[in-house]
């Protein structure tokens, strides 16, 4: 297995097409928009969504995602998830029925509160899925500093295959078999990311963004058992781990997206000034909507929610949650 289709070709799917090069793979990614495509192959940067980072000169860039797939031995579905359902229609007529696909989308579909698995499964039944997420920042991972990752994928031999397939020295792999927990801990996440931003950028102190991140977590894991999960996936790289990274650091998009809100910035003017997508603006209605569906309080995710889509006043919410029932500290 060394023909690696990436499907997406922003900031972490370029990343992603390095960490295979470097493990050795032959690399064709698939880029929407022409320019990002021509900037590949010509001067092999992604000087849209990456720049200031050079590819092997090895990667190829196509416009064309059949004609990314249509020799892959594997695909790497890198994009935004709101988009996976209708970039896997799209591609499943030329994938072949045993190419395994491994969703790198962190994200609850809106319209159906669907997992990404969920998705995938749905479009193209039988397929063989894992599942790549984990504490990563696409410009650390392009300078090929140390990360680890979890790979989860119910087929033992399949997981073997693919962590020898895309690991390097610098890019560790540990393997799961819990979909469900990978995928809980990496879409949530994105929205207690922006929650945490929101605080920060109200300079309401450490305290409260450790507490933030602490129950925040505890919704992770009860929405996490709802759907089947293991406690222990959401204790480790794609739970608590992606938890940590995404709620402290301004690299992160959500968190860097929830500081401005909390500087008094209106989302579509925070919107308008980017060309990344901060998934957990989109998540947040879906994590509320699937909690609400399965019975489980998630307090700060529909706070977020709140804020995001209905309007709610920042100070409010802030007091709302302050003024919550005293309860046990269980999840």
């Amino acid at each position: 297995m060394k023909r690696i289709a990436i499907i997406g070709a922003g900031a972490w799917g370029t990343a992603l097409a390095m960490v295979a090069g470097r493990a050795g793979c032959d690399v064709v990614i698939h880029a929407r928009e022409a320019e990002v495509a021509n900037s590949i192959n010509k001067v092999h940067e992604n000087t849209v969504f990456l720049p200031g980072y050079v590819l092997d000169s090895k990667i190829r860039a196509v416009t064309d995602p059949l004609n990314a797939v249509n020799t892959a031995e594997a695909v790497l579905l890198v994009t935004p998830a709101q988009h996976v359902r209708a970039t896997v229609t799209a591609l499943s007529g030329a994938l072949k029925p045993e190419t395994p696909v491994i969703i790198c989308a962190k994200g609850i579909e809106q319209k159906t509160s669907a997992l990404m698995s969920e998705v995938v499964s749905g479009v193209l039944p039988g397929a063989s899925i894992a599942v790549l997420s984990g504490p990563t920042f696409a410009a650390e991972v392009a300078s090929d500093l140390p990360t680890a990752v979890t790979l989860a994928c119910q087929d033992h031999d399949l997981g073997a295959l693919l962590t020898l397939v895309l690991a390097t020295p610098h890019f560790r792999i540990y393997r799961s078999d819990d979909i469900i927990g990978a995928e809980i801990g990496g879409a949530v996440k994105n929205v207690l990311a922006i929650a945490c931003g929101i605080v920060d950028g109200r300079n309401m102190g450490d305290n409260t963004r450790a507490a933030l991140i602490t129950r925040g977590l505890a919704e992770i894991v009860r929405l996490g058992l709802a759907k089947g999960a293991m406690a222990q996936s959401l204790m480790g790289l794609a739970g608590i781990g992606d938890l940590t990274l995404t709620c402290t650091a301004i690299q992160s998009r959500n968190y860097s997206l929830g500081v401005a809100l909390g500087e008094g910035q209106s989302l579509n003017n925070i919107l308008s000034l980017r060309n990344s997508v901060a998934e957990g603006v989109f998540t947040a209605n879906s994590v509320t909507t699937l909690a609400d569906d399965l019975g489980i309080e998630v307090p700060i995710c529909t706070a977020v929610n709140g804020i995001l889509n209905s309007g709610a006043d920042i100070d409010e919410t802030i007091t709302g949650l302050l003024n919550r029932p005293f309860t046990s500290e269980t999840f």
